[in-house]
């Protein structure tokens, strides 16, 4: 799965001569934690809701609301904004992006395409969007097994066939390495009450531990 099938397409820039009150004031109306600044469709920077606190005045000041948005509207996003900034190419796979992310501690990454244009932002809400279809949680009717196998070749093909032979689709299956020689397996089948008990016990005299289990 890649960048470009879940970011956010065109998204919404401002440029680096706006006021730091003009990009306070969209980012407030389009719900957003950041804005991609962008010069001559070449990108520039980002500035942060936390980047617009920190030059607005306290909460505690004196100053009206329209006051307030006067000073804001004086300073120019080009003299607080983030010039470092951490972006992801359309062609890389959400992996890629949610390991970016992680290392960086950023919530959000422009996405640049092969001629550095910017052509999409892709969020951690996108990637944990991702997640959640990729485990098929929107989707009922499913059963959810956990098992914990030794970290060996031929495993997974040996569980699949037990599954298969029994005439069971699997919806999706996530590997999770606990350390060196332990795995889990977190396999998702299509509904098949009828049949899992026969399943687990297939797992189980082939020596494959069915730790947990779970009916959507």
């Amino acid at each position: 799965m890649f960048v470009a099938e879940r970011m956010t397409r065109h998204p919404v820039t401002m440029s680096s001569n706006s006021t730091i009150g003009e990009v306070d004031r969209m980012m407030k109306k389009n719900n957003f934690h950041r804005m991609i600044i962008v010069d001559d469709g070449k990108l520039v920077g980002y500035l942060s809701d936390r980047d617009v606190m920190r030059v607005a005045p306290s909460p505690a000041t004196s100053l009206s609301k329209f006051e307030i948005r006067e000073l804001l509207d004086k300073l120019s996003v080009k003299d607080i904004m983030q010039k470092k900034v951490v972006t992801v190419g359309e062609d890389a796979t959400i992996e890629e992006a949610a390991l970016i992310m992680y290392q960086n501690k950023v919530g959000g990454l422009p996405v640049i395409s092969q001629v550095g244009k910017v052509v999409g932002i892709i969020t951690a809400t996108d990637i944990l969007k991702t997640f959640i279809e990729v485990m098929g949680l929107p989707s009922g009717g499913k059963i959810r097994m956990t098992l914990e196998v030794e970290n060996k070749i031929g495993v997974m093909a040996d569980i699949t066939s037990v599954i298969a032979d029994s005439g069971i689709n699997i919806d999706s299956l996530i590997v999770c390495k606990s350390d060196k020689n332990k795995t889990q397996l977190v396999v998702r089948l299509d509904e098949c009450a009828d049949k899992f008990e026969e399943i687990k016990t297939k797992l189980n005299e082939r020596g494959y531990k069915v730790i947990h289990v779970v009916n959507f």
